[in-house]
C-alpha cells in the first residue's frame, strides 16, 4: 500500500507516477475523504478533551461535596456524542483504506516509461540461441507420441489448462525443482521453508493479490474463505506480518518449492497450447525480507541468483527491465528473464523478480528496528521465480531436442536424473 502521508503531503507527485502506470487517481474522492477523516479526527479529540475536562470538574465538585448530577448529565452527552464520532472515524477510515488499497504501488524513477510489454527495455542477454540443422518441434509435438505430456488426459480429470506427465518427463520436471532448491539453499544463502498451498484471504491481502485481483484467484468454499495460493510468495512473505525483527536478523532469504494456481481470468485465448500458461504449475519461489536501504542492491542479487540456474542449464536469455504499463500492481521495480524457445523463435517469460519496497510490509505491517532503542520502520520485500519449473522442463525440451525427437539432459542435471542422460520420445 502506498504511504497515505505521501497522498496527504505529496498528492501532485503521486498522481504523476501514477499516471505513468496508466493509472487515475480519483483526487476529488481521495480528498472528500481526507477532509472528512481529519474534521472527525479533530471533532474526536475535542470531544475528548471535553470529557476529560468534565471528568476533572466532577473530580472537584465531589471533593467540595457539590451537586455533581449537571455535571454528570454533560459527561453522558459528550460521551455519546464521543461514541457516535468514533465510530464515523471508523468508517471514513476503513473506507480511505479500502481506496488505497486498489491503488498499485509508486514506481523507482528508474523504471522506463511505457505503455506496454513493447517499451520494456532489454538489460542484458546471455547465450547464443542454437542452430539447428533440421526443423525443431515445439514441447507439445515433442512429447505426443509417448503421451509424455498428456493434455487429453488431463482434461478428461480437470478440464483445459492441465496437464499430466509421464515417465522420464516427469522426472526431468522433478529434478529440475530439486536442482533449484539445491543451488539457491547451498550457494546462494536461502532457506529452504515448506509452506501451506492454502491461506487465508488476510494473507492474500498482505502480498497485494487481494482486493484487486480477486477473479484471479482460485476460492475454497466453506466458511474459512481459503484460497489456493497464486505463489507461494504470498505464505513465504506472510511470514513477518504482524513481526518487529531486529536489524540483526535481517536479511531473511526464503526458498520455496510449490504448485501456484491461477485462474488466468485475464488471459482467455492466449497461449492455450502446451504448458506456458496452465491453471496449476510448480514455481521455485525467491523472497528477500530486507532493510530499505539494501533492497535495490538485493534486487540485483536476486536477479543474478535466478539467472545462475539458466546459466548452468545453459539455456539462452535475456534479462529485460519492465516498463511502467507492463509492471506488476505490487512492485517498485521488476527484471524479467526470458528463455529462447526455438519453436516460437523468440524470447518467453520465465521469472519475474521485483522490489515492492514497503508496499507489502505496509499492508503486512512487517517492520524492524534499525537499534534496539529505535522506533520501528518497515522493511522491504522482494520476489522472485527462481525458476518457473513448467517453463524451465519447455525450454529444455526444445533446446536440448535431437532430429531423432529424444531430448539430452543438461549436464547440471545429472545428479538428479539417476542413469537418464537422453529421454527418448521418438517412436522406436
Amino acid at each position: 500500500m502506498i504511504d497515505p502521508n505521501l497522498l496527504r503531503t505529496k498528492l501532485e507527485d503521486v498522481v504523476a507516477n501514477l499516471a505513468k502506470r496508466g493509472t487515475t487517481l480519483d483526487v476529488a474522492k481521495f480528498t472528500s475523504l481526507e477532509e472528512s477523516r481529519k474534521s472527525l479526527q479533530m471533532k474526536t479529540q475535542q470531544l475528548q478533551s471535553q470529557r476529560n475536562a468534565l471528568s476533572k470538574a466532577i473530580g472537584q465538585a465531589k471533593a467540595k461535596k457539590e451537586d455533581t448530577t449537571a455535571l454528570m448529565q454533560e459527561v453522558e452527552g459528550v460521551t455519546t456524542e464521543l461514541a457516535t464520532t468514533e465510530q464515523a472515524f471508523d468508517a471514513i477510515h476503513k473506507e480511505q483504506t479500502e481506496f488505497l488499497s486498489y491503488l498499485p504501488n509508486l514506481i523507482h524513477d528508474s523504471v522506463p516509461v511505457g505503455k506496454d510489454e513493447d517499451a520494456n527495455v532489454e538489460v542484458r542477454k546471455w547465450g547464443e540461441p542454437k542452430t539447428f540443422d533440421f526443423v525443431p518441434k515445439d514441447h507439445v509435438d515433442l512429447t505426443a507420441s509417448q503421451h509424455a505430456i498428456d493434455f487429453d488426459a488431463a482434461s478428461k480429470i480437470s478440464g483445459s489448462r492441465f496437464a499430466v506427465l509421464r515417465g522420464e518427463v516427469a522426472k526431468l520436471h522433478r529434478a529440475l525443482a530439486q536442482f533449484m532448491l539445491s543451488v539457491h539453499t547451498t550457494e546462494h544463502g536461502y532457506q529452504e521453508v515448506y509452506v501451506p498451498y492454502l491461506v487465508e484471504r488476510e494473507a492474500l491481502y498482505g502480498v497485494g493479490q487481494l482486493p484487486k485481483f480477486e477473479q484471479d484467484l482460485f476460492h475454497i468454499k466453506g466458511e474459512r474463505g481459503l484460497c489456493l495460493i497464486p505463489t507461494s510468495e504470498a505464505s513465504l512473505a506472510n511470514l513477518v506480518r504482524d513481526s518487529i525483527l531486529t536489524a540483526t536478523e535481517l536479511p531473511l532469504k526464503f526458498v520455496s518449492h510449490s504448485p501456484c494456481f491461477r485462474s488466468e481470468a485475464g488471459s482467455y485465448g492466449k497461449d492455450t497450447r502446451g504448458m506456458i500458461r496452465q491453471h496449476q504449475f510448480d514455481k521455485v519461489e525467491l523472497v528477500q525480507i530486507v532493510t530499505p536501504e539494501s533492497s535495490y542492491e538485493a534486487l540485483e542479487s536476486l536477479t543474478g541468483h535466478a539467472e545462475s540456474i539458466l546459466q548452468r542449464l545453459e539455456l539462452p536469455y535475456r534479462v529485460m527491465a519492465l516498463c511502467s504499463g507492463d509492471i506488476g500492481a505490487a512492485a517498485a521495480k521488476t527484471y524479467d528473464l526470458e528463455v529462447w524457445l526455438p519453436s516460437q523463435q523468440k524470447y518467453r517469460e520465465i521469472s519475474s523478480c521485483s522490489n515492492t519496497e514497503a508496499y507489502q510490509a505496509r499492508r503486512m505491517q512487517a517492520r524492524f528496528r534499525p537499534t534496539a532503542s529505535a522506533k520501528p520502520e518497515l522493511v522491504h520485500t522482494l520476489n522472485g521465480s527462481g525458476l518457473a519449473v513448467g517453463r524451465t522442463l519447455v525450454a529444455i525440451l526444445e533446446n536440448y531436442q535431437d532430429e531423432q525427437g529424444n531430448v539430452h539432459v543438461p549436464k547440471a542435471l545429472y545428479p538428479f536424473m539417476g542413469e537418464t542422460r537422453v529421454i527418448q520420445l521418438a517412436v522406436a
